[in-house]
């Protein structure tokens, strides 16, 4: 009986999968690590090498806990001087800056800018374009001048033309004439003086 069912099994359909899952099982890569030697190395130098790794992860994990205690004790200290996060932002960034500013690299950045900048205002195309500024600035200062020139000029022709004089003795007339009409009817709407009241009649009731 038993050597029938062993059979029947052994038959079974499902003999495929079982094996396919069997094979599809994950190996652990720490233990084949640990069993396969890597090549060039002994077993003893293996032992040597993972107990060494085992030592600087448990100092790390012990400077973690200290750095975090620091912080605690930091942020305790804070607290009590009254700085918020943000002043603490400002400081690091502030830090951070003058950090940059002394670095090799921004201080190399600096000269090569510098450098840039003398080579730049020294070139004989950097003079030409400023000349040609200066000299186009020039021109367009004077032909202005000029041109405010030849305006007052103009006006003072036009103001000692003949046209303009006899404009300007209209003016003037046609002012006196309403000045002098302005005159004589406010002398006309005047009341009489106390000598040009008419005598009043004083024969007896």
């Amino acid at each position: 009986m038993e050597s029938a069912s062993q059979d029947i099994n052994l038959n079974s359909p499902n003999k495929g999968l079982l094996a396919d899952a069997m094979t599809d099982v994950p190996v652990d890569s720490a233990a084949a690590a640990r069993t396969a030697a890597p090549e060039g190395l002994s077993a003893a130098e293996e032992e040597e090498l993972r107990a060494e790794i085992a030592k600087v992860e448990e100092e790390i994990g012990t400077l973690r806990q200290v750095l975090a205690a620091k912080e605690r004790h930091c942020g305790e200290l804070k607290r009590k001087l009254g700085l918020t996060p943000l002043d603490g932002l400002k400081q690091n960034l502030s830090k951070s800056w003058h950090d940059v500013q002394v670095s090799n690299a921004y201080l190399s950045a600096s000269s090569t800018l510098e450098d840039w900048n003398e080579k730049l205002t020294q070139s004989e195309a950097y003079k030409k374009t400023q000349e040609t500024l200066s000299q186009a600035g020039q021109k367009t200062s004077a032909a202005l001048s000029n041109v405010g020139s030849v305006i007052s000029r103009k006006l003072g022709d036009m103001r000692n033309s003949a046209t303009f004089k006899s404009f300007e003795d209209r003016v003037g007339t046609i002012k006196s004439r309403v000045v002098g009409s302005r005159e004589n009817s406010t002398d006309g709407l005047q009341s009489p003086s106390a000598g040009d009241k008419p005598p009043q009649d004083s024969a007896p009731f």
